[in-house]
């Protein structure tokens, strides 16, 4: 079984919609152990919805909070503290399991760790989703650039948004790792959205 956590360079970058493409592509299992701005729906409701496989497994979060801002501030808002230890992998169900992290890898988890500290505790490798929009670039290879240096296991990048062709090459190029997919903008999505842009995906990547 292989673990893949995926993460964005800045929120709101389509990380939940990127992870049920490759749940549905994988017929993977799915996790989101820290879920923030939970009155409006979680991410595992928006996963379900979106998948057509009937294999994959959705998992329960370790910790869930009312208020959409980064961990610790939601925790601190319910009087809680997150903690790593107690973030612990689901019971195995033999399949690829696809992580959602919250936000960005700097994100704090509490005063001393933060999200790419839950990476490096699940041993898992990243997957970076970049959507296209005016700074991408620069938030791109930054959040590469520390991967490297911090030598993570970076498996690949999903691309999501209408790149410019000079941006996708910096990108690209700067990374030297896989494009895993390339989504293109979309005007709404759905199930058979997902289910369609899964089967685009080449598996031999995975």
């Amino acid at each position: 079984m292989k673990r893949y956590f995926v993460t964005g360079i800045s929120t709101d970058v389509g990380k939940t919609f990127c992870s049920a493409v490759l749940v549905e592509a994988l017929n993977a299992d799915y996790w989101k152990p820290v879920q923030t701005g939970n009155t409006d729906g979680t991410d595992n409701g928006i996963i379900q919805q979106l998948i057509s496989n009937e294999e994959s497994v959705i998992h329960k979060e370790i910790y869930s909070y009312e208020k959409p801002a980064s961990p610790h501030i939601a925790a601190f808002c319910e009087h809680e503290t997150i903690d790593l230890e107690k973030i612990v992998l689901p019971k195995s169900t033999n399949k690829n399991l696809i992580i959602e992290g919250a936000g960005g890898l700097l994100v704090p988890l509490n005063e001393k760790e933060y999200i790419i500290d839950l990476v490096k505790h699940l041993d898992a490798e990243i997957i970076l989703v970049v959507r296209e929009y005016l700074g991408c670039i620069n938030h791109t290879l930054l959040t590469i650039d520390y991967l490297i240096k911090n030598n993570y296991l970076l498996k690949g990048i999903v691309l999501n948004g209408n790149f410019h062709p000079l941006a996708e090459k910096s990108i690209v190029e700067y990374a030297n790792v896989p494009v895993l997919a390339r989504f293109q903008a979309l005007n709404g999505i759905s199930k058979k959205v997902v289910y369609d842009l899964a089967k685009q995906i080449d598996l031999s990547l995975f």
